[in-house]
């Protein structure tokens, strides 16, 4: 048995028995007898899962896995317990059908993509597969292709010109630079180097209370560290820090400018593909690429972001070749 202290300032008891893991967190430090009995009624409660509500085996499975989820993974899947139906939520995991689970994916499709909807059924599965329940195959709907919108070189630089010298010029740049959002929240002027090194090694996220909280980077890849421009380092050290803003300001200035510049609206997140399609442009390699933006393979890059670039061009250069016949 581990009892271990959250930065919340709760305790966290685990135990693992047969190669499956029981958490319970208290917000004060247990003694050993109370811990034990916290932990057996924990086991207690995951032995009779098979007759459990779907909603109360949705919470245990998180619970399980507690101590491996990050804060935002957790407020998604309670975000997703939710989103599940009352009359599905209350039905004992045991008695589910494959005819309840295609119901529940039929109506859950009438209001929300392929993608949320795919999402939301394999949380189901999962949580039904940890308990030995194995379902029968449901019809998903057909996923959208999607082509991700990668914001131009002239569209970055009226925006950079737009924020310069406002409080969301540094966020924003460095989100040219491939940071995400949580990446740059989290930063502190302790994170700067003397030889202008950025050290990316934790995130700010929302935990399932929606309070910040500061995590490790989203896998180890996403630890690195980025040299950042003369410019963005002084305009750091000047003000003392990199942004203290609310988060969802970045976003909502963002959204500013490009309706006073008369551009397409792009979250910040596409700025990473902006990132990786001008480096790729420029020359980089995927390795570099990759490393520079935490990714944690070269796929992302074939796939989505390399792709559709290149597919841009060849498309502008079929335009150019027909034109040529004119």
């Amino acid at each position: 048995m581990n009892i271990t202290k959250l930065p919340s300032g709760s305790y966290r008891i685990r135990e693992t028995v047969k190669g499956k893991t029981y958490s319970v967190t208290v917000d004060h430090k247990p003694k050993d007898r109370e811990a034990h009995l916290l932990l057996a009624e924990k086991m207690k409660e995951v032995r009779v899962s098979p007759s459990m509500p779907l909603k109360t085996a949705c919470k245990a499975y998180i619970e399980s896995k507690s101590n491996i989820l990050s804060p935002s993974s957790i407020r998604g899947y309670m975000g997703q317990i939710r989103a599940i139906s009352e009359k599905l939520s209350a039905t004992p995991i045991n008695m589910i059908t494959t005819a309840m689970l295609q119901t529940e994916v039929n109506e859950f499709s009438l209001k929300h993509s392929p993608k949320t909807v795919s999402n939301q059924y394999g949380f189901i599965v999962s949580v039904l597969k940890f308990y030995g329940i194995a379902p029968g195959k449901v019809t998903l709907p057909q996923k959208e292709k999607k082509t991700p919108y990668i914001p131009t070189e002239e569209e970055v630089h009226k925006i950079f010109a737009y924020v310069k010298d406002s409080p969301y010029e540094i966020p924003i740049l460095l989100s040219a630079m491939s940071l995400r959002r949580s990446e740059i929240l989290a930063l502190t002027i302790d994170d700067l180097t003397e030889d202008n090194r950025l050290i990316i090694n934790k995130a700010k996220v929302q935990n399932e209370n929606k309070e910040w909280v500061i995590k490790p980077t989203k896998t180890t890849d996403s630890t690195r560290s980025i040299v950042v421009p003369d410019y963005i380092a002084s305009k750091i050290r000047q003000q003392g820090y990199v942004f203290n803003g609310f988060p969802g300001q970045i976003y909502k200035h963002l959204i500013d400018a490009q309706n006073a510049l008369g551009i397409p609206h792009f979250s910040l997140h596409k700025m990473r593909h902006f990132f990786a399609s001008y480096m790729h442009k420029l020359g980089y390699s995927d390795k570099q690429i990759q490393e520079a933006g935490g990714w944690k393979t070269t796929q992302i890059l074939d796939t989505v972001y390399k792709h559709a670039m290149d597919l841009e061009e060849a498309k502008r250069s079929m335009s150019t070749n027909i034109e040529g016949l004119l």
